[in-house]
């Protein structure tokens, strides 16, 4: 038995004090709604209503369940009002987690922005924590993921936020002791910085385009930070976020190589729950990420200094 929903055939009743007029007001039949009263009497032990060939009336503990039933929908209606409300304004918690490297391509910018524009909107922004092969960010509290592998995964839903450039660089350190990369073919006879999630680097656009799984690794991390500061020091040419590299390139530290070969970009993405309507405040937060992101692309490095 359905407790509210034969609760609210019965206040129906007593309010309009006939079966086929509850069932008119609640889209159904007379003979459900008698029935379901019948059940609430069974369930209850008593009689609730007085049955005659013209009317229904409330026994004395009818009519006192009556009045108890009618406060408890009354307060079932005002929550589903408010969780209705809270789903549809853009306020409340909102909790957010990326990889540390995301974390500091500006995206942490653009996530205080978005806090100052939105004060009733409380977020929560962790680094680390997330991989290529979970997505369980969902279980620990998360609303929102970023990522940039386009994974299909039907138990989550992506939509992509902004483009990333990279850059394929070495330092002079490694450059004076190993020489320069002119040829994308020779990656095998350099030591490479890898991602262990990059085995494989696509080197220059479109038709012209070239895969290149590395062979020769020379250090291997899942961070970009650790594979940026290994080429800084000198131990190999990386495939680096050009974003994180840039004052680098353009300081001279490092040296981006093979110029005329410009590495594909990649794709940030956002990874949020499966409903069918995400909450407003998640829509909110896409929203001004995308738009903030158009407005202020990171940075792309196309010509080596001299």
């Amino acid at each position: 038995m359905d407790r509210i929903l034969v609760m609210r055939s019965f206040v129906t009743v007593a309010k309009v004090g006939s079966f086929s007029g509850a069932a008119k007001q609640l889209g159904t039949s007379g003979s459900l709604i008698s029935r379901h009263v019948a059940d609430l009497e069974k369930q209850l032990g008593v009689h609730l209503v007085n049955r005659t060939a013209r009317s229904v009336s409330l026994t004395e503990p009818g009519l006192r369940y009556s009045e108890f039933a009618q406060r408890i929908l009354d307060e079932i209606d005002e929550e589903d009002t408010r969780i209705a409300e809270l789903h549809d304004r853009p306020e409340g918690p909102l909790s957010i987690i990326c990889p540390k490297w995301i974390g500091g391509l500006d995206l942490g910018d653009a996530i205080a922005e978005f806090s100052v524009a939105h004060p009733k909107i409380a977020v929560r922004f962790e680094l680390g924590g997330m991989s290529d092969r979970t997505y369980d960010f969902l279980d620990s509290g998360f609303d929102v993921a970023f990522h940039t592998r386009d994974l299909r995964d039907s138990s989550v839903r992506l939509k992509r936020i902004a483009s990333l450039p990279f850059v394929l660089c070495a330092s002079d350190r490694y450059i004076a002791r190993h020489g320069l990369l002119t040829d994308a073919n020779d990656l095998s006879q350099h030591d490479c910085l890898v991602h262990v999630n990059d085995p494989v680097w696509r080197i220059g656009h479109g038709h012209s385009s070239t895969l290149h799984k590395i062979r020769n690794i020379a250090f291997q991390s899942n961070s970009y930070i650790a594979l940026h500061k290994a080429a800084v020091h000198g131990r190999g040419i990386a495939l680096l976020p050009t974003r994180s590299a840039y004052d680098d390139l353009v300081s001279g530290t490092l040296r981006l190589l093979l110029p005329e070969l410009p590495v594909p970009s990649r794709s940030l993405y956002a990874i949020y729950g499966p409903a069918v309507q995400a909450p407003r405040k998640v829509e909110v937060f896409l929203a001004y990420l995308t738009k903030w992101f158009a407005e202020n692309p990171l940075p792309v490095f196309e010509k080596p200094v001299p």
